[in-house]
Formats: C-alpha cells, structure tokens, sequence
C-alpha cells in the first residue's frame, strides 16, 4: 500500500510542480504586488483606484453587466433546457449540438459577427430603416447593449448545458404528480423544479458571471474605449500607462469576484437544500 502511495505521490509531483509555478507563484507576486506601497504593506493602491470616477464607473458597470448576462441567460437557459429535456431522443441531439456548436467556433470570430449585425450598415440597421422603423442608422455598437448582446451569445450555451444535465435527473414522476394535484406551472418551477436543480443553476452561474467579468475579446471590440469594462481597463494600463501598480489592483479585483461569485452561489445552493 504504502509502494502504491508513492508511485502516486511520484505521478502527482510532475503537475503539482507545473500549478504551483505557472499559477499558484505568479497569483501570489500580484497579490503582493498590489498591497504593497515604497517597499511597505499598505492598501494605497485600492484606495488610490477606488477614488478615481472613472475606476468606480467601469467597476460598477463590469459588476452589472456581469449580473445581468447571468440573470437573463439563467431565464433563457431555463426555458432553452426544458425545451430540450421534453424532446424527443433525436430532436435533444440536434438541439444539444446547436447549443454546443458557437462553443466550436472563436470568440473573435463570433464577436465580429456581431459587428457586421449591429453595424451603422449592419443587418439590423438596414432592416430598421427599411420597414420604415428609424429614419437614420442606430448607434448600437460601441454601447452597454452591444456589449451585453455579445457576452449573452458567448457564454449562453455555458448556462443551458448544466441546466440541461440537472433537468434530465430530475425524477420523472414528479411534476406530472404536482400537476395532477392542481399545481401551476409556476408553483411547479418555483418549488419543484428551481431546487431541484440548483446544483446545474449554481455551475451555470457561476461560469457565466465569471466569464462576463474576464471577458476582453467582446468588450474590447464592441464596447471599445466608449464602454469599458475592467479587463479592458486592465490592458489599458500594462500596453499604454504602463501602470502595473494599478493593473495588479484589477487583477485582484476580478480574481476576489470570481472565487466570491463561487463561494456565494454554494452556499446560497447549500442553505436552500438544507432548508
């Protein structure tokens, strides 16, 4: 027993040595590079973003945007994944290759797409001005919108695949038995089907918060410098001020959201089961 745990413990060493030098050291030198001040500990950095306008302008949009991807694709993703489950065996194939396709397929490339959409001279804006909707082309790229649009396309499919795993788990007899008894469709998704299916909720949302929140193809091409988000702020200071100081600061930021996001939505998962 004691030769199988070494021979283990020899297999593991190879990786272990690889995060903790490629992850676990580099994360730890931005955490210290952001707390410390001419040699001394010191939150100075923190203090020195968060009173910046703009800095507490394009945290709180990150944030909200984040919270809004995730919400509207946990709706969607609902409605999508039920769809899905009540197919028929050949038709949730399809369906699920639909769904995992756009997965296949460069967020640069499907970012773009959008630009050629939502475009002056897009799709959109020539079917607007031709069914008489708008006398002149919207200005739909480079604001929230266009933003909220690509980062909903792009992580979409991150939602509706946990949502449909924790769906087809769910014991068949159930909500037929709550509909027999007189229930509605909202009673039956509210205290049959939300937790009972929390666990695929909870993956779901938490890949797509933290994808919205560390996404830099999408922001960067369809918001640009009009709508910035906190990777792209990020990159703006290590390619053009060269301010690492503050760039360490986003980083800890967006790295403290995500494991917090994470953390959260367990737990929040957790209390509802034992209840």
């Amino acid at each position: 027993m004691f030769e199988r745990r070494g021979i283990g413990l020899a297999l593991m060493l190879p990786a272990t040595v690889f995060i903790a030098f490629g992850f676990i050291l580099p994360v730890l030198i931005l955490l210290a590079g952001s707390v410390q001040v001419g040699g001394a500990w010191s939150l100075g950095h923190f203090v020195e973003f968060f009173s910046s306008p703009l800095n507490r302008d394009v945290f709180w949009r990150t944030f909200r945007l984040g919270l809004l991807v995730t919400g509207v694709s946990a709706v969607l993703g609902y409605a999508v994944a039920l769809a899905i489950v009540d197919s028929s065996p050949s038709a949730k194939g399809r369906l699920v290759g639909l769904i995992v396709l756009p997965l296949m397929i460069s967020p640069v490339a499907r970012t773009y797409a959008w630009v050629v959409i939502l475009g002056r001279t897009g799709f959109l804006n020539v079917a607007l001005t031709g069914i008489g909707l708008t006398d002149e082309p919207i200005r739909i790229l480079f604001t929230e919108t266009a933003v909220f649009i690509g980062l909903i396309q792009l992580f979409f499919p991150l939602m509706v695949l946990p949502l449909v795993s924790a769906l087809e788990n769910l014991p068949a007899d159930v909500v037929p038995a709550a509909r027999v008894l007189g229930a509605s469709w909202f009673t039956i998704f509210r205290k049959i089907i939300l937790p009972l299916t929390r666990e695929g909720l909870v993956v779901g949302g938490t890949l797509v918060f933290v994808g919205s929140l560390t996404a830099y193809v999408t922001p960067a091409i369809l918001g640009g410098s009009r709508v910035l988000m906190l990777e792209t702020l990020l990159y703006q200071r290590v390619a053009v001020a060269n301010d690492y100081a503050s760039a360490s600061v986003i980083a800890v930021i967006l790295i403290v959201m995500s494991i917090a996001t994470s953390v959260l939505l367990k737990r929040l998962a957790t209390a509802r089961g034992e209840r």
